[in-house]
Parts: structure tokens; C-alpha cells; sequence
């Protein structure tokens, strides 16, 4: 009897797999961001989720679905390690401060607000999102249920649910007003609370932990932090540090968190030492349409080239890896958020780094980061079928990728046309 169960069930899965959907695509070139590397005329054999062979001859099965992409280039689907997809600060509502977006938005409205964004960051071609904090009572949680369900659509989306922080957080409180952080942050000022404080996310579902190091008098000392680091370790997730002063981001860097988020302030000393430690840094551009809407128009120009040009362009020359967040934090009807995020690449070529460097900081430095490199951010077998396609070389021009013509997660077609 049993014999013939598992008889059955062999049968059931070999039908299964026979019946997994094939796709070959027609790429006219494939770009290695690892390498840099430019292969053309390829087929990519797509077997369900997975991608099964690559090569300029491999066969196409009778009856797989054949996507022409001959004049496109494909590349990996790209990542954004810093979102707040559940956030959408309105900036004439709130004058540009999310402390007020967080007092007026129902935790309801949030998580509809994620599951749009997340739609359209994967329309703007983001297979993979890392959401890093304000994201109501766990809004960002419920929205990583519904897309790993298939009930919505959107990326591979790894949550941090609420950000812990020094008491305060990165609000001024008020003594007769104290819960009006809630519930965005977790205060935590000892071990004990430290402890508490991570084991409640992971209890609620978050899948990385968002640890605020100063933007108070009192910031976390390398101690705590390395407390943090082994709390969040032991339970499979990794810890990114938010960092908005120097001596912030030093404190980090020494701890060896996993990113340093921001590193607005960072110095030469704290990024030779984030090398060393193998700890990552995710800066953040400060965009002109931000200005614009905000109605300070040129205003964020100085600060893009002190906050972000600067630290980026150190951090190239101390061989720091890199990683797209440009924590995005609104969205119009003229500007989903897909769009806002993968716009900032203008910024990033302000810098004048290499077009490769940027491409990694947007797929295989990103995958690292996220902790999915063993099944995603590269094109070749084994792997998820995570791909996109642009019009040009992003190695040659590397705004292409603000134009997404073909988006496929988990071997599932969400974009094709031209």
C-alpha cells in the first residue's frame, strides 16, 4: 500500500514538473554585472520559476512561449535596498515631514499604499525591495503575505517592520505627548530592551532589522551595537544601521553592521574600516523634483553634492560596496514609485563612477546585501528567473535602465511591450 502511495506520488510530481510553463527569450545581448561582461544573440530557457540554460544555442522546446527581446538588453531585475513603500509623504499636507504623514495615515490606508507601490516598483522593473522601517504596525508585513501568496502582485520584499532606536527615535517628542512614535518606533536603551525589542519584529514577522543609531545627543555605542548584531544574527536576520552623523556611522562600521544606511557624515577612517569589516554602505541622493515639490526649487543641489556625491565617491575609492536605497518616501499619480526610485540614477551618474559599479550597486551587490545571492541578482541556470530588459547598454548608458521595457519575477511575464 505504501509502496503505491509513494508510486503515486512520484507520478504527480514528475507530471507536475512536465507541465512547468517553458519560456525562452531572445536576448540580443545579456549584460554580467558581476563581470561586465556582454554576451549576444543568448537564449534564456525559463522553466517555471527557474532559469534552466543559457547560450546562444540552446534549443527551444516545441510549444514554449518565445519572447523576442533581439534588440533589448537583459539583465538581472534590479533591487532597492531602502523603500518605505508603505509611507507616502504628501508634501503640501505635511510640509515634507513624515512625523506628520505617520500622525495622519491609518495603518489601512499604509498597507494599500504598499501594496500600490509595490506593483509599481515592479513595473519600473525592482524584483527585489528591502522595506527598512516607518511602515505603521506592521502594514509591510501583511503586504509581503498577500505578494508571496500571489493574491498581489509585486517584488521579493524583505521587511523590517518597526525601527529600534535610542529613546526619541528621529522625532522631538513631546512630555505630554510621548506616544506619538507609536508605532513606528521600538525605544530600546538597554540590552534587556534591545533583546525585547528585536524578538517582537521577528515575532510580527519582519525579516531584517532596522536599528537607528544617533540622530539624538545619545547614540548607540559599538557595544550595543554589536549586541544587536548578535540578537538579529542568531535568528537568521541581518541588521542595517541607520547612520546620520560621523560618529554614528564610525560606531557602525567598527560593530560591523551589515549596511550602513545614509552615511551622509561618514569619514575616510569609518569607510577604510566599513572595507575591512565587510559592512556595506546604501547612500542617499537628495533629488531635485523632491525640491521642486517641496517647493524649494535648487534646494537640494548643495546637499546632494556634500551627502551624496561626496560620500559616494570616497566610498568607490576605498573599495567599499555599494547599494542602491535612495529611500523614497513619496509618490504622486505623475510619479509612482517605481519611477521615483529608478530616477535617482541620475544622480548617481552625477558622481562619475563607472556604469558598472552603479549596475552592481543595483542587482549583485544589492542580492548580496539582501541575503538572496544564492538564488537571485544573476542571469544563469539554477537561478530565479528574476530578468528585465532595457533598450540600451547600461554599461555604455546607464540611464537606460529608467526605461524598462520587459519585467519577469519568478519566471512569471508582469511587463512586455515596447
Amino acid at each position: 500500500m505504501k509502496k503505491g502511495i509513494i508510486a503515486v506520488l512520484f507520478v504527480l510530481i514528475a507530471v507536475g514538473v512536465s507541465n512547468a510553463q517553458v519560456t525562452a527569450i531572445r536576448a540580443g545581448r545579456i549584460v554580467d554585472p558581476e563581470t561586465g561582461t556582454v554576451a549576444s544573440n543568448q537564449i534564456i530557457l525559463i522553466e517555471g520559476q527557474d532559469i534552466k540554460a543559457i547560450g546562444a544555442n540552446v534549443a527551444i522546446p516545441p510549444g514554449a512561449t518565445v519572447v523576442d527581446l533581439s534588440r533589448e538588453t537583459v539583465i538581472p531585475g534590479m533591487m532597492d535596498a531602502h523603500a518605505h513603500l508603505c509611507m507616502n509623504t504628501q508634501h503640501k499636507r505635511d510640509g515634507g515631514r513624515y512625523y506628520f504623514t505617520t500622525l495622519l495615515d491609518s495603518n489601512a490606508k499604509r498597507a494599500i499604499q504598499g501594496a500600490v507601490n509595490a506593483k509599481s516598483m515592479l513595473e519600473y522593473g525592482f524584483t527585489a525591495v528591502r522595506d527598512i522601517g516607518n511602515e505603521g504596525n506592521y502594514a509591510c508585513v501583511e503586504v509581503r503575505k498577500m505578494i508571496n501568496s500571489g493574491e498581489i502582485d509585486g517584488p521579493t520584499f524583505i521587511t523590517a517592520g518597526r525601527i529600534i532606536a535610542p529613546y526619541g527615535g528621529q522625532f522631538a517628542l513631546q512630555p505630554d505627548k510621548q506616544n506619538l512614535a507609536e508605532p513606528e518606533y521600538l525605544f530600546a536603551d538597554t540590552r534587556d530592551e534591545m533583546k525585547k525589542a528585536i524578538r517582537q519584529n521577528l515575532h510580527y514577522g519582519a525579516t531584517v532589522i532596522k536599528l537607528v543609531i544617533d540622530d539624538q545627543r545619545y547614540i548607540y555605542s559599538v557595544d550595543d551595537i554589536k549586541f544587536a548584531i548578535e540578537e538579529a544574527h542568531a535568528a537568521g536576520a541581518k541588521l542595517a544601521a541607520h547612520a546620520w552623523t560621523a560618529a554614528g556611522a564610525l560606531n557602525a562600521a567598527k560593530a560591523g553592521v551589515d549596511s550602513i544606511e545614509h552615511a551622509v557624515a561618514i569619514t575616510d577612517e569609518a569607510l577604510a574600516i566599513a572595507k575591512q569589516n565587510k559592512v556595506a554602505i546604501v547612500p542617499i541622493p537628495f533629488t531635485e523634483r523632491d525640491a521642486v515639490l517641496s517647493g524649494t526649487p535648487g534646494g537640494n543641489r548643495e546637499t546632494n553634492e556634500r551627502w551624496f556625491i561626496d560620500p559616494v565617491r570616497r566610498a568607490h575609492k576605498a573599495g567599499v560596496m555599494m547599494v542602491w536605497g535612495p529611500d523614497v518616501i513619496y509618490n504622486t499619480l505623475e510619479f509612482p514609485r517605481g519611477k521615483v526610485s529608478i530616477d535617482t540614477v541620475d544622480e548617481w551618474k552625477m558622481t562619475g563612477i563607472p556604469n558598472l559599479v552603479i549596475l552592481q550597486t543595483l542587482t549583485t551587490n544589492a542580492a548580496r546585501l539582501l541575503g538572496i545571492e544564492r538564488n537571485r541578482g544573476w542571469l544563469k541556470p539554477g537561478y530565479r528567473a528574476d530578468i528585465i530588459a532595457v533598450r540600451d547598454n547600461p554599461l555604455e548608458k546607464i540611464e537606460t535602465v529608467k526605461d524598462v521595457v520587459f519585467v519577469m519575477r519568478n519566471g512569471k511575464i508582469y511587463k512586455q511591450g515596447k
